[in-house]
């Protein structure tokens, strides 16, 4: 299964997979729906930091040093919980500004300059060079052995072979081919490139699969689970020290911070990871999903390492297999082709989604901040007066591509061969390093000048290229190694190795203490040397203020001068096509109120912006600014008119947010005002309650009165009998009528605090017997059996006798009213709480609906709450019941269902809540 033709097959195939999917995601954003925003396709285009270094070469680490392949891991997962802070600060900052690189980035901060920017871009084609060498040496490798099939042979035991027979360069030419294809068929102002993005996300699901695959065959398999491998591990005496995380090979403490510490530095700034997570990032709340996402990636596809690395030190004991092939070395011995197959694509998808995004990334780099400053300043060219340069922008872009794989290829001869794939990865990852001072500097620090941000770059770089890549043609034989034993001219203190005389510490470790040292003393000592101009005085407001800025075009208000709109016009329509510099004007006008071309436009300083923002989405922020000023007339700002500007910059941020404070202040007071006023309509509701209910139990008494009246005045030959009955019922309604007025008063004088209050102390047990003694009538007229149950002994409390009475006397005729007549059952009972007495009337009636409970003491329901026969009341006993008991500060509550009875229940403290007043009066 696995001949040449198969694996070359599949691995077009693949490619042209990826080129679909490429192609189906271009289209769908052409029609205004695009597949990457979504934070998931986001995270998972984070994962292309998983290279073939992850793949291959953290194996290869993990079997020389067991979890000495940790750090790399371990720092963007610990990075990345701080970049809702400082990522979403470089991602606002790159919007509004239209970033289309790192070194467009750190150009842009320190007044777009032109020189910093191409000398990032150089440091970073050097620095990343032996991080594309490492994916071509990791994919001609695995092609190389796949070949041998089913023979395990090494590549460096396969002889050298002409250079049109070299795979690793029939490699790089095809990536460079991909890549053209994926990053460089259209020129985006944007520089968003949607296809790319997409395929990369699936790219990451398919090196993942490949791994866990692999990972969970080795583990489950070929060895017994985890405990099977780690126990035949430890009892291996050259696999021992592999267990021992912090001692012997594992490394030191030093070694794993500074390994963890350059990890961080490279999540952020390599120039692929600028890539996908700032320039291809369209929405920063992306953000939030992938800070959980992305640690949940790295941890998914680190799971298996160890395993791997174990099993495949036990499988070849020999140690004729170099380590960092032992993922498909493993399917191979024991004949699994399909799964060494899978392997050898999920390799091929982890190198090449590292080469597409870190070419694309790197010749936009040297197209915008090294190439075209240079030509735009070329008079004799006058580009700026061509009709169109995108054919010029693209050409240049893909020659970079297949420059950097070329000499990619050519480094990979020259030392990668020298070296294992994880030594070479953190060779650039040191590189990459050297910006993140004048990054990090640059967004939070307004003293960083260009000139510092320039030294600083230029002083790490200098020592990396001496502590790192001179090593590594030493070892490769194109340089002296005495270079290394004996420093150069024979100064021990200028070893390489041991800069200083400072030796005993891993190379990694010893280059970035040194280098680090250089760049950030250089960057600090010289910024703080020299006032920054007033572009960079601008620029670092810019930048550093990001979030108190309140418009997207802050840079306008730096630009004074005259302009001409057809001018610009012409000069964004050259760049970016007629069709995008045409919607840019247009949607300029609306806001300006203008129809245009149909009306002229004043071209302000608005304007200007405008389109050296749009150009610099093309062509970079350097470029751009130098094509703006071959058609403008600028009137340079001097620092005091930039700090002026700046100060009333400030004092508009200053009243901004005053002006948002008091918003939030009339937001809040408005819905107290909303609030009060539901208030207020609830209770004018409550109180038409009230008149309704009132009026109805005062026109009930008084119809009958008067209409028995009539009829003993009309009838005088009425019976004695019907007499009495008839005077019996005056009387009734009378007393009736005497109730519903008292209770009325008594109400008003409750809720008006003019009521007479006779605190006392009171012995509850004493007063429930006296109203149960004086209720005993009532229920036995009713049929109801009543229950008493009180303690041997109760505390008093402080309360007025006659209120409480009439709260139990309100409650035990409510439960007898509402008890079936020669089956009812009433049970009073005391008990004493830790800092009350709780009184507990229960009846076995018809119960309280739920909607009822909640309403019954606010709401005048009608509740039987009178001593007569009627099953109807006043319903104001229970609302007249609940201010006494809540005026001794206790509580007052119903608990019942339909059908099971009610359960009427009251507290008073004993010790009052505070000073009862001893006597109230009406005034």
């Amino acid at each position: 299964m696995l001949q040449g033709w198969v694996i070359v097959l599949t691995s077009f195939a693949y490619l042209g997979l990826l080129f679909a999917i490429a192609y189906f995601a271009d289209k769908r954003a052409d029609a205004g729906r695009s597949v990457i925003s979504s934070p998931y396709i986001y995270s998972l285009s984070l994962a292309v930091y998983a290279t073939a270094w992850t793949f291959y070469g953290s194996v290869g680490r993990a079997a020389a040093n067991g979890v000495g392949f940790l750090p790399i891991y371990i720092g963007p997962t610990l990075v990345i919980a701080l970049w809702w802070i400082v990522m979403r600060k470089i991602l606002r900052i790159s919007k509004r500004n239209r970033i289309t690189s790192l070194a467009d980035f750190i150009a842009s901060r320190y007044g777009r300059n032109a020189l910093l920017g191409g000398t990032v871009t150089i440091i970073a084609v050097i620095g990343i060079l032996p991080y594309i060498s490492l994916q071509l040496k990791a994919v001609s490798s695995s092609f190389s052995i796949v070949l041998q099939y089913p023979q395990i042979v090494m590549p460096q035991h396969l002889g050298t072979v002409p250079l049109l027979q070299d795979s690793t360069l029939w490699i790089a030419l095809i990536l460079a081919a991909f890549t053209i294809v994926f990053g460089t068929r259209h020129l985006d102002a944007a520089e968003h490139h949607e296809g790319m993005v997409a395929a990369i996300a699936f790219e990451s699901l398919v090196k993942l699969f490949a791994f866990l695959a692999v990972g969970i065959w080795v583990s489950f398999g070929l060895f017994n689970g985890f405990g099977d491998i780690f126990t035949r591990a430890a009892g291996d005496a050259a696999l021992q020290p592999l267990l021992a995380p912090l001692e012997g090979v594992a490394g030191s403490y030093s070694s794993w911070a500074w390994l963890t510490v350059l990890s961080m530095l490279a999540i952020m700034f390599l120039p692929r990871q600028f890539q996908v997570t700032v320039i291809e990032n369209t929405d920063e709340r992306h953000l939030n999903k992938a800070i959980w996402l992305f640690p949940l990636y790295m941890l998914a596809i680190n799971v298996f390492v160890l395993p791997i690395a174990f099993g495949g030190r036990l499988h070849f004991a020999d140690g004729s297999v170099d380590a960092d092939t032992f993922v498909l070395t493993l399917p191979m011995a024991e004949r699994q082709e399909l799964l060494a197959l899978i392997v050898f694509i999920g390799g091929l998808s982890a190198a090449t989604g590292m080469v597409i995004v870190e070419t694309i990334a790197l010749s936009t780099m040297v197209c915008n901040d090294l190439v075209m400053p240079v030509l735009l300043r070329l008079r004799a060219l006058r580009l700026a007066e061509r009709e169109n340069l995108t054919g010029l922008l693209l050409g240049i872009r893909r020659g970079a591509i297949v420059l950097i794989l070329l000499l990619g290829y050519v480094y990979f001869h020259l030392a990668g061969e020298a070296y294992a794939l994880v030594s070479i990865g953190l060779i650039s990852f040191a590189a990459v390093a050297q910006f993140a001072p004048a990054a990090l500097g640059g967004i939070f620090w307004k003293g960083g000048t260009a000139r510092g941000a320039l030294s600083g770059v230029l002083a790490g770089f200098v020592v990396w290229f001496y502590t790192l890549l001179l090593p590594a043609f030493a070892r490769s034989g194109w340089l002296s190694i005495g270079l290394l034993e004996d420093g150069p001219f024979g100064i021990a203190l200028l070893k390489p190795l041991a800069l200083f005389g400072v030796a005993g510490l891993d190379q990694i470790t010893h280059a970035m203490i040194w280098s680090m040292l250089a760049n950030v003393g250089a960057y600090v000592a010289v910024s703080l040397l020299a006032a920054p101009s007033a572009d960079e005085h601008r620029q670092a407001s810019v930048f550093v203020d990001v979030f108190s800025q309140r418009d997207e075009a802050g840079g306008a208000r730096f630009w004074r001068g005259t302009a001409s709109a057809p001018d610009l016009h012409s000069l964004l329509s050259r760049f970016v096509g007629a069709g995008a510099a045409d919607e840019a004007f247009r949607d300029y006008a609306k806001l300006q109120g203008v129809r245009w071309p149909q009306e002229p436009m004043q071209a302000d300083a608005a304007l200007v912006n405008r389109v050296e923002t749009q150009l610099a989405g093309a062509i970079g922020a350097s470029s751009a600014r130098i094509l703006v000023a071959s058609v403008v007339k600028e009137e340079v700002l001097t620092l005091d008119e930039v700090r002026e500007i700046l100060d009333e910059a400030s004092q508009v941020v200053v009243y901004s947010r005053q002006l948002e404070q008091k918003s939030r202040e009339l937001e809040a007071a408005t819905a107290e005002l909303r609030a009060a006023n539901e208030r207020l309509k609830e209770l004018d509701r409550l109180k038409d309650d009230f008149i309704s209910t009132v009026t109805h139990e005062l026109r009930t008494p008084l119809t009958s009165i008067r209409a028995f009246s009539e009829i003993l005045r009309d009838d005088p030959k009425l019976a004695l009998a019907q007499r009495r009955k008839f005077l019996d019922i005056i009387t009734k309604e009378t007393e009736r009528l005497t109730r519903l007025i008292n209770q009325v008063l008594d109400l008003a004088k409750l809720e008006s605090g003019t009521a007479e209050w006779h605190d006392a102390r009171v012995d509850l047990r004493e007063l429930i017997s006296e109203t149960m003694a004086a209720m005993s009538q009532i229920f036995r007229d009713k049929g109801v059996h009543a229950e008493l149950r009180l303690p041997e002994s109760a505390s008093s409390v402080l309360a007025d006798p006659d209120r409480v009475k009439q709260v139990l006397l309100n409650l035990l005729s409510n439960a007898a009213k509402f008890c079936e007549a020669g089956r009812g059952r009433v049970d009073v009972s005391l008990h004493k709480d830790a800092h009350s007495l709780r009184v507990e009337v229960r009846d076995n009636g018809p119960g309280i609906s739920a909607t009822d409970q909640e309403t019954i003491f606010e709401k005048f329901r009608q509740v039987g709450n009178t001593l007569t026969d009627k099953p109807q009341g006043t319903g104001l006993g229970l609302h007249i019941c609940r201010q006494i008991v809540e005026r001794h500060g206790g509580r007052l509550w119903v608990e019942s269902r339909l059908g099971e009875g009610a359960r009427f229940v009251f507290t008073l403290p004993l010790e009052p809540a505070q000073p009862a007043p001893r006597a109230m009066r009406t005034a």
